[in-house]
């Protein structure tokens, strides 16, 4: 039987150890490792502490090596003294500011990423009308080489430009930054991605790369800048200039919840769709839900979408250069089609089918891309990026200019000719019917109307209604297959790259190759080639992100056309089963694997149920007295990795318990204000005292960093012969299971719970009793208090009976009792009256200090 819960008295435990560092047998050991100290801390008691795991199979035959660069993030409370005092502490007005605050930071976030994406947008336009322009002038004065050399200048000019500011200013700016921020959501620690540097770095190279003309999208980057924007603004800033207001927020579960409102919020600014922005961030971000979140980003999203129109609104009354009916996207096809023919439900099929085949295979060729560049590329540095950014960028460049001149251009459609709008006039960057290397006056090319365009104006000319036989089958078999490789050796490049438009422009093309065949089968028939266009987007997005509900409605809001939902729901839902079908992962894991980055999926492998917790835990053991030797604990700390020990408390009789898990960051910042250090190993209440000092944001490491180091603490020769209780400063209410517990189960808490650390522990001997959901509503728990019993409230144990008053006035532990608060200055000091001071969560601090020696024992 397995369980996890909470125990201060249990047998001893069985190993120490954390995946993500080198503690698992077969694990690369350092020089440290076998020296003297590793040889004490094997002869230490038994403890096992099993934390998160990338792979069985993987860890198995290589070792966590591949993630030892990536720690975990502590997203459970620490509830020692430290955090009781805090509680106990704080006040109504304390509560009230705490969650005013969260919704102050959400408002903020939404304006700030709604104005990031604005500018991108902006500038976006901008750049890519001027290009255009001069492209097109330059064709009517000089030809087309001289054209294509402009054309191709500016492009390597952007491109560079991007990748050297993302080299420069932001590394970990790369890439869409979705899986970095997916990973840290799941509880992994990604450094550098919430830097101001980053932020900086993926905006200004989102608009290099994007106007340069790669076969990339900018909407993936907005997410990483919006989780950025939240991260910098949840913790008052950067550092060294952080605004101690905003201290609450400094630790890792609110941290969580503003990311996740930064992403919803990016998705929201990049498609003004705010309600698939939700569900972006339920569907495919977090690892775990809370109600209060849902509402926290329903609320940022709505402010995005509020700013958004503002912003648009305001630049259609001023004017913004090129900006205008490109940027935001937003394609509204309510005129198409708004019914089908049951016959059509095949060629639905079909497009779904063929957006999970090709979305897995970008997957799959994209991911031997990145590794190809990460075993040659790499090693070349700065130098080997920059020249693989002018190659892909030439290569695009001669692909978008010269494919275009190989077709020939069509006749203008009569209502468009009359309208004048065929072909396009005055150079526009934008709209259909783009005359380019056409003879005559009433001829388009409709190869160039794709390519000449920025993405966001080629998906909307694609999407667009009642344009029968627009665009040819010659190209759009042509643009789909060049298009779509282009995005295969782009994706992944050291610059801002996304992959939603690209995704949706693959789409949509061989979406209105169907709808041409379908409309040529059923002359009768009204058939729009812009709804097979959206389909054809819907099927690529689901063959490769996997992501059904939250897609559905994002492209739903894009087109405003509720008529096609049962259409979209299909070709989803057969996309993304064809995807998982041919065994290949979405595109963020398989990214997260390239990075080697421990994330748990949703689900367990089918085999861990096989393997019990006791085969996976990582041995030797590393464990903690009470009161250890400040010496001993430094070569602890420089001769492992772990981040979590379990420490053992031995009474006068020998007895030996587990009295919780001590973090490794709490241990550094103690040791770096040694004014918790004592001279005698003796365990005195002073202790207690001095713990309550502290503040809990002081244990938090800053986020995105690698936070203190151990080279860090500088200690005096005297200082490292004192000693420290650890007691006030454990964690009491640490998760365990048995050690027969099968991994699947194991596997499931860390991805539920968020957990870094799990005891294992082997079989109790005796059962203190059982909880079940009754025993947690809070009329049980009052009845219960009322009648008489034991309760806790500060710290401090007190026992009632049924002939005492029930606690705080008969009102019970929901009510008053569970809400005392108590101001540290009015902390009572006195020995002779139970406090805070005197108990640890059931390990009594004694009035009179007993010495123990330095296994715990008393040394009579």
């Amino acid at each position: 039987m397995s369980y996890a819960g909470t125990s201060n008295k249990l047998p001893s435990l069985k190993g120490s150890a954390e995946w993500q560092t080198s503690s698992h047998p077969d694990a690369p050991r350092t020089d440290d490792d076998q020296s003297e100290t590793a040889a004490l801390l094997r002869d230490t008691s038994r403890a096992t502490i099993v934390a998160r795991s990338f792979s069985i199979e993987e860890l198995r035959q290589d070792g966590p090596g591949k993630a030892a660069r990536y720690e975990s993030l502590d997203y459970e409370e620490v509830e020692n003294t430290v955090y009781r005092a805090d509680k106990a502490a704080g006040t109504t007005l304390d509560s009230l500011s705490y969650s005013s605050l969260k919704w102050i930071i959400c408002f903020l976030i939404g304006v700030t990423t709604a104005l990031a994406a604005f500018t991108v947008n902006l500038s976006v336009e901008n750049i890519s009308g001027f290009k255009f322009w001069a492209t097109f002038a330059v064709v009517e004065q000089s030809g087309f080489f001289a054209s294509f050399l402009v054309y191709a200048l500016i492009n390597a000019t952007l491109v560079l430009a991007s990748v050297a500011i993302t080299m420069f200013i932001g590394p970990a700016a790369a890439g869409s930054g979705i899986a970095d921020v997916k990973a840290y959501l799941n509880g992994i620690d990604v450094p550098g991605i919430f830097y101001f540097n980053t932020l900086v770095a993926k905006v200004l190279g989102a608009i290099g790369s994007v106007a340069g003309g790669l076969a990339i999208g900018k909407e993936g980057p907005f997410v990483h800048a919006g989780a950025c924007i939240a991260a910098i603004l949840s913790q008052g800033g950067t550092l060294p200039h952080t605004l101690p207001f905003f201290k609450r927020l400094w630790n890792d579960r609110d941290r969580n919840d503003m990311v996740a409102c930064g992403a919803a919020a990016g998705v929201a600014a990049a498609f003004r769709s705010p309600v698939g922005g939700v569900l972006f961030a339920l569907e495919e971000m977090t690892s775990w839900w809370k109600n209060h979140l849902m509402w926290l980003i329903f609320f940022t999203t709505a402010v995005v979408s509020v700013t958004v129109r503002v912003l648009m609104k305001a630049c259609s009354r001023t004017g913004c250069g090129f900006f205008g009916s490109g940027g935001f996207i937003i394609f509204e096809i309510s005129e198409g089609q708004d019914n089908y023919e049951f016959y059509e439900l095949l060629p639905v099929l079909l497009l779904g089918v063929v957006g999970g085949l090709l979305g897995s295979s970008f997957i799959t060729l994209n991911a031997k891309l990145n590794l190809l560049r990460k075993q040659h590329l790499t090693p070349h540095g700065v130098r080997g990026k920059m020249a693989e950014a002018l190659l892909i960028s030439l290569i695009t460049s001669i692909v978008s200019f010269c494919l275009p001149l190989m077709v020939h251009c069509q006749a203008c459609p009569a209502d468009a000719a009359s309208d004048g709008d065929c072909p396009r006039q005055d150079n526009s960057h934008s709209g259909n019917f783009v005359s380019f290397g056409c003879k005559y006056n009433n001829q388009y090319n409709d190869l160039a109307t794709i390519f000449f365009n920025t993405q966001d104006d080629a998906i909307r000319n694609l999407f667009s209604s009642k344009t029968k036989q627009e665009y040819s089958v010659t190209t759009l078999v042509a643009f789909v297959t060049c298009f779509y490789f282009l995005a295969v050796i782009t994706y992944g490049m050291s610059c801002p790259t996304g992959f939603f438009v690209p995704s949706i422009l693959c789409g949509a093309a061989y979406g209105r190759l169907v709808g041409i065949f379908v409309a040529d089968m059923s002359p009768h028939h009204y058939i729009d080639e812009g709804t097979y266009a959206l389909l054809g987007a819907a099927s690529f997005l689901g063959g490769s992100m996997r992501m059904t509900v939250c897609t559905c409605v994002m492209l739903l809001e894009l087109t405003n056309n509720l008529a096609l939902l049962p259409l979209i729901m299909l070709v989803l839902l057969v996309a993304k089963a064809v995807g998982d079908g041919t065994g290949v992962k979405p595109l963020y894991e398989v990214h997260m694997e390239v990075k080697g980055m421990p994330f748990l999926g949703p689900s367990p492998e089918s085999y861990l149920r096989h393997i019990t917790a006791k085969e996976c835990c990582g041995k030797p053991p590393v464990t903690f007295q009470r009161v250890e030797k400040v010496h001993r604990i430094v070569d602890v700390l420089r001769g492992t990795q772990h981040n979590g020990f379990p420490v053992i408390y031995t009474n006068a009789e020998g007895e030996r318990n587990i009295m919780g898990v001590v973090l490794r960051q709490h241990l550094l910042v103690l040791l770096s204000t040694p004014r918790c250090l004592q001279p005698s190993s003796y365990i005195a209440e002073v202790s207690s005292r001095v713990a309550t000092s502290y503040d809990v944001s002081e244990f938090t490491k800053p986020i995105s960093t690698p936070g203190l180091s151990i080279h860090d603490v500088q200690l005096t020769p005297e200082q490292l012969d004192l000693y420290l209780d650890l007691g006030p400063y454990v964690n009491p209410s640490y998760y365990v299971v048995q050690e027969d517990a099968s991994l699947s189960k194991v596997y499931t808490l860390f991805r539920t719970l968020g957990l870094r650390h799990l005891c294992v522990i082997p079989r109790a001997p005796d059962v203190v009793g059982i909880i079940t959901r009754r025993d947690l509503l809070p009329e049980t728990i009052d009845d219960r208090f009322e009648m008489g019993g034991q309760y806790t409230t500060d710290g401090t144990t007190m026992v009632t009976n049924g002939l005492a008053p029930a606690p705080d006035n008969a009102e019970g532990l929901s009510g008053n009792l569970l809400n005392r608060r108590s101001n540290r200055s009015n902390m009572p000091q006195s020995s002779s009256s139970p406090s805070l001071m005197n108990y640890h969560f059931g390990w009594p601090t004694m009035h009179t200090s007993i010495p123990i020696g330095q296994n715990g024992h008393d040394p009579k």
